[in-house]
């Protein structure tokens, strides 16, 4: 059989009925349950659950079925759940590891198979490695071994177990945040659950809050579920239009979070994330370390100096982040995307509890989003930011990766202060920097830039993504 499954980062994500097929779902099942067979924390089982994907409940219930006719306890979610609900109840069953099936912010026609390490959080690389390595020896047999046992048997020895998980979730962040404050405030909430795994679980803790996009619709309308502006402007006119005090909306399984306040502006992940991390250390006085990918705004490096608190700059990808805060005190750590991770909950991203914490912060703050921002600018000086994809041949592609590679002296007109090369090609200037990125997997290079105002932004875009 050819080899037709690639994994990312944290798993493995394809096309729905082209690569993501029940055959190859159950080599991946197989070879994920092969790895975990020598874990310690074994006999507690795996957790499984799955988001509101087309066929992501029969996904996992072939999953479930040929995880536990490997031998393994199986923990499978009784409805449609969140990625950081699965990780939070891997780590509270102390469970072996966990499985999610979603395609995350994808587009409508992708599923996924995320994996989940026993810590509560995305699988580190090379976990994903040793699976990857069993997957291999699996793609080698004509067919996977027929299961002894169907799901329906299985479910009946009790080899895979049905479990609540949402209550338990919820519960769980009653605890972390202070929902009283958010109601006490009266803060008008919108929240867009792009039609993915939040739903309206947030409800259960604010009734208050207006739900859009919450009904099941595994085409999301034919808009990806992914919280950057231009996927969101119902949300902001809505906002604007109606009266809410802040929007905040969340990716197809609620681990990325996007908001805007009540102008109906579109607040970015790098002004959440400072946002954040100012209230952390201000208002509720606690400390640690702190996380950021290298495409993450600089202000956050200017907070680190002014708190005195110790940052550490990672590559792309939130398995980095989140290797950190399995290893060390970390306060806060978060990507360009939309994924913050926060101490006192999982090593995880979080777009429900990201969403009720910034309600908390205004309700605390007793300011609107629009005048917590204003004040961050206020404090650190302006900072605006933009990211533009450019799809390019990979004959373009290598020509402008060398250019970048020899360095340029100007961008813009700008003169090139400086540079790193942590991931990719970071170019500074004054007041601002550039991010050249090639993807490794497809013809697209990524530019990041951020600067003292958009003008210079979209100058330095303009001038960098030139072929």
């Amino acid at each position: 059989m050819a080899q037709v499954i690639k994994f990312g980062t944290d798993g493995w994500r394809a096309v729905i009925a082209d690569d993501f097929t029940f055959a190859n779902l159950e080599r991946v099942a197989l070879a994920t349950a092969r790895y975990y067979t020598g874990h310690k924390k074994i006999r507690n089982g795996i957790v499984i659950g799955y988001d509101a994907r087309f066929m992501s409940r029969e996904f996992a219930e072939k999953s479930a079925e040929v995880i536990a006719n490997a031998g393994i306890l199986v923990k499978l979610a009784d409805g449609i759940v969140t990625t950081p609900m699965i990780s939070l109840l891997t780590k509270m069953e102390n469970a072996a590891g966990g499985v999610v099936i979603t395609a995350s912010h994808n587009p409508p026609r992708y599923n996924g198979f995320k994996i989940k390490g026993d810590f509560g959080g995305p699988a580190h690389p090379e976990m994903i490695a040793k699976v990857e390595k069993e997957l291999a020896k699996v793609m080698k047999l004509k067919s996977v071994p027929a299961g002894k046992f169907s799901f329906a048997q299985l479910v009946a020895k009790k080899k895979i177990v049905p479990i609540s998980m949402k209550k338990r979730y919820l519960d769980d962040l009653a605890t972390k945040i202070d929902i009283g404050a958010i109601r006490g405030a009266g803060i008008r909430i919108l929240y867009d659950a792009m039609y993915g795994a939040a739903q309206s679980a947030a409800l259960d803790l604010v009734p208050e809050i207006t739900m859009m996009h919450e009904t099941f619709n595994p085409s999301f309308e034919g808009v990806n579920p992914e919280p950057l502006a231009h996927n969101l402007g119902t949300l902001m006119a809505r906002v604007k239009n109606e009266g809410f005090g802040i929007g905040i909306a969340t990716d197809g399984d609620a681990d990325r979070i996007g908001a805007v306040d009540e102008n109906g502006n579109f607040v970015d992940s790098h002004r959440i994330f400072s946002l954040l991390l100012k209230y952390l250390v201000e208002q509720k006085g606690m400390t640690g370390e702190v996380v950021k990918s290298f495409s993450v705004s600089q202000m956050v490096n200017d907070q680190c100096t002014k708190y005195g608190l110790v940052m550490h700059e990672t590559p792309i990808g939130f398995k980095h982040i989140c290797r950190l805060m399995t290893e060390k005190d970390v306060l806060i750590g978060g990507e360009e995307s939309g994924g913050l991770g926060v101490k006192g909950h999982i090593p995880e991203r979080d777009g429900i509890f990201l969403g009720l914490l910034l309600c908390e912060m205004m309700a605390v703050r007793k300011k609107s989003l629009g005048a917590l921002v204003q004040e961050l600018m206020d404090e650190f000086g302006q900072h605006e930011f933009k990211r533009v994809d450019l799809h390019v041949t990979e004959k373009e592609k290598a020509a402008i990766m060398k250019k970048y590679t020899r360095g340029v002296k100007e961008i813009g007109g700008y003169p090139v202060t400086g540079r790193l090369d942590t991931d990719g090609f970071k170019f500074f200037v004054d007041k601002g920097w550039v991010l050249v990125r090639a993807s490794g997997t497809e013809p697209l290079i990524r530019f990041y830039a951020e600067a003292d105002s958009m003008a210079k932004v979209e100058a330095l875009l303009a001038a960098a993504t030139k072929i």
